[in-house]
This record gives structure tokens, sequence and C-alpha cells, in this order.
């Protein structure tokens, strides 16, 4: 027989399983009622949760793809500043050199300006006119007829004589010469240093336009990437809701499973009560059974193949 001290202990097991599962108290009916209102509750906060969840998934995925987007964008962007700025660059440094040009002419021409008062000085001077270069000039050009060309004796001798006159005034404007050759190098100086200040200028109108789109590129995608940011919140703040309700609807389902675990188990206890109680009874029939065999072997009487079923049970 069980001590008082394990009954006191099977008094407070069950005492605390009354407390502990609130479902005790119904009959067998009851708690299959309740567990098929709870499967019934189990299964449509399945279906809502994994409708949350579909959407929950597919927000992120919008979030992650504006994400994605903007990271791109601001590669562009740090190339296109990067390009900008080294075009920015190049402009400044061919401004420098055009400015290095322009104070070169302006030397050459200061200095062309100084050569001609000086040529002038020359001539008021010597009271010369004339420009030697061009006397040089129409000497050869002469000369060369004479030698290439068929003409009268008279008409030779009249090109010989403006030759000779040519020479003479050529031989006067020699004191001048030399200012007009250097004035005339300093001209052909400045042409060329026009030519490529006029390069440079056109290379620096075509970086400054090229640096001037790279910009107005940057301002555009950054605008792009604000409102990508926007759409990207937009996206985060309805995935964090659709999380809440997620979590919510998880934490109720997870309640309703534990109720159903615990009617599952009163429902278990149930059904190994019955089954206890069965057996019982099969005991007792058995047992009548085997008195009843037992009687017909005492008699002597035929036994029939129940009969011998239930004497092979009871002889185990």
């Amino acid at each position: 027989m069980p001590d008082k001290e394990d009954e006191a202990k099977t008094e407070n097991k069950q005492h605390s399983e009354v407390v502990s599962n609130p479902y005790s108290k119904l009959d067998k009916k009851q708690l299959f009622e309740k567990l098929d209102e709870i499967r019934k509750d189990v299964s449509s906060l399945r279906t809502e949760l994994n409708a949350i969840n579909a959407k929950k998934e597919a927000l992120f995925e919008k979030k992650e793809k504006f994400k994605k987007e903007i990271s791109a964008i601001i590669s562009d962007v740090k190339d296109s500043k990067s390009k900008r700025n080294n075009l920015t660059k190049e402009v400044k440094d061919k401004k420098g050199r055009r400015e290095d040009l322009n104070k070169q002419i302006k030397e050459k021409i200061d200095e062309i300006k100084k050569l001609g008062d000086k040529k002038k000085d020359i001539e008021k001077k010597h009271n010369i006119k004339g420009n030697p270069t061009m006397i040089k000039e129409q000497i050869d050009k002469l000369e060369a007829r004479v030698e290439t060309e068929v003409m009268s004796f008279n008409r030779e001798q009249q090109i010989m004589k403006n030759i000779k006159e040519l020479k003479k005034q050529f031989v006067e404007l020699k004191n001048i010469s030399d200012v007009w050759e250097e004035m005339h190098k300093l001209s052909k100086d400045v042409e060329k240093l026009k030519q490529k200040a006029d390069e440079t200028h056109k290379k620096i109108q075509n970086k400054a336009k090229e640096s001037q789109v790279k910009h107005e590129d940057m301002i555009s995608r950054s605008k792009e990437i604000e409102e990508l940011k926007a759409k990207e919140k937009e996206a985060f703040d309805k995935f964090s809701e659709e999380k809440k309700k997620f979590t919510e609807i998880n934490d109720k389902l997870k309640a309703k499973l534990m109720e159903m675990n615990q009617i599952n188990q009163l429902v278990s206890e149930h059904k190994a009560e019955t089954k206890k109680e069965k057996k019982k009874k099969d005991d007792v029939k058995l047992k009548d059974k085997e008195k009843e065999v037992q009687e017909k072997i005492k008699k002597g009487e035929k036994l029939t193949t129940e009969d011998l079923l239930i004497f092979q049970k009871t002889a185990k």
C-alpha cells in the first residue's frame, strides 16, 4: 500500500496539473469540441500568418531593390564627380596656359611697338622711306625676269636700271632692315602664339562643357537618389508594420498551439484512462470465460475454438 507521503505527492501533482492546465475540468466531449475550435483558429492564424509573411518578404525585397539601385547610382555619382573634378582641373590648367600665352603675346606686341618706334626714329633721322623686305622681293622678281624672259634690249636696260635704283634704296634702308626682320620675326611669333591661344581657348570651352554635363548629371542623379531613398524608407516602414503584425499573429498562434497541446495532453490522458478501463472490463470478462473453460474441463466437456484461445491466453 502507498504510504501517506506518496499520497501527499500524488495529491500535490494532481493539484498542480489542475492549476497549470485550464482545461482540466472539462469532460471528454467538451475537450474534443474545444480542440476542434482551437484547430480551426490555428488553421486561420497560419493562413493569415503566411499571407502577412509573403507581403512582408515582398516589401523587404522591394526595399533591398531600392537599396541596390541607390548604391549603383552613388557609385555612378562618385565616378561623375571624379571625372568632373579632373575636367575642372584641366580647365584650370589650360586657363593658366592661355593666360601665359596671352602674356607672351602682349610682351611680343610690346616689343614690336618698341621696334616700330625705333624704326620711325631711324627713318626720320636718315630720311628713309620704304620697306626693305618688299624692295628685296621686287629686286629678286626683276632679276628673275631678266634671266628667264626673252625681251628687247631696251626693255632689259630699263629693268636693269630699275634694279639698280632699287638696290640703291635697299642699301639706304639697310640701317633699318635688321629692325624690319626682327619685327617680322616677332609678328610671326605672335601669330603662332595667337593660334596656340585660340586652340587652348577651344579646348577650355570643350572641357568646360564636359565638366558642366558631368555636374548636371551629378545633380540629376543626386535628386534620383533622394527619391529612391524616400521610396526605400516607405517600403521599410511598411515592412516594419507587416513584421509587427507577423510577430503579433505568430504569438497568437504559439498561444493557440500551447492550448492545443494542453488539450491533447488531457485527451491522451482520457484515452489512456478509457483504454485502462476497457482493459479492466476485458480482464474481468476473460476471467469469467476462464472459469467457464475450467468448468468445462472439469466436466470433460468438449472445448470450442474460442475456449481454446481463452485457455491459451490465461495459461501464459
